[in-house]
């Protein structure tokens, strides 16, 4: 099955990736600032360490990495990804993360073990938040097959992958599958983890925005079972 690959996956030749690694860690490295690092790596609880680059900044930097460069094959993303996830500084990660909700529709369902390795590596919400919405949302929406990878994955002692498979429609608004979504928060609802319990309650939050009334109905039938941080952020906004 997909989701049980362990095995780190192969980076796949990419004179693509090549080139783009050569001009992001010249680019990223040039801009780095140590005090800047220090901060940032301290407030992301030390899961890694910084450049010191702030967002703004960084993200006119990746303009210029990817200036002139072709559209990628899923196989360029593959290589890109995995060579940026072998860096240690974070914001590496940050472009490959920026590069595939790009170019994510360029990728198929076998694209799926790839993302499952950048979940599982060094995670923190950082990463897996953009993953989950952006990369694994559109996979499963692309390939509805791959809807029981996500059946697995909540239930995978990972809190990481269950996270992902409770976000990964946050996106989808009128397409949510609610049965899903909801089957979802229930099971996990009585998870001590704060990264679960939050999880639960943003993507209730979320898919409030297109039908607040099931989402109520849902919270006030499961109260008793939901963490009061899940029914907190669940109806923030109701």
């Amino acid at each position: 099955m997909l989701s049980n690959a362990r095995r780190p996956p192969e980076v796949p030749a990419s004179a693509l990736a090549d080139t783009l690694v050569e001009r992001l860690t010249g680019t990223y490295a040039a801009a780095a600032d140590p005090v800047r690092a220090r901060a940032m790596t301290a407030y992301m609880k030390d899961v890694a360490p910084f450049l010191g680059i702030p967002t703004p900044l960084r993200r006119e930097l990746s303009k210029v990495v990817t200036a002139g460069t072709p559209a990628p094959a899923e196989s360029d993303c593959a290589a890109l990804a995995l060579r940026c996830w072998r860096l240690p500084e974070r914001e590496y990660r940050y472009f490959a993360v920026d590069y595939l909700r790009r170019h994510v529709r360029r990728c198929s369902s076998g694209f799926l073990p790839v993302v499952r390795h950048l979940i599982v590596t060094v995670p923190w919400w950082d990463t897996v938040d953009l993953l989950a919405a952006h990369t694994v949302g559109p996979l499963v929406a692309a390939d509805p097959a791959l809807a029981s990878v996500m059946d697995e994955w909540i239930e995978d002692e990972d809190i990481w992958l269950a996270r992902t498979a409770l976000l990964h429609q946050l996106r989808y608004k009128d397409a949510t599958d609610t049965g899903r979504l909801f089957a979802y928060c229930r099971r996990r609802a009585g998870h001590p983890d704060f990264f679960l319990r939050k999880a639960i309650g943003w993507s209730l939050r979320e898919y409030a925005k297109t039908d607040p009334g099931a989402v109520r109905a849902f919270v006030e039938a499961e109260r008793g079972c939901l963490s009061p941080l899940s029914v907190r952020e669940a109806l923030k906004n109701l």
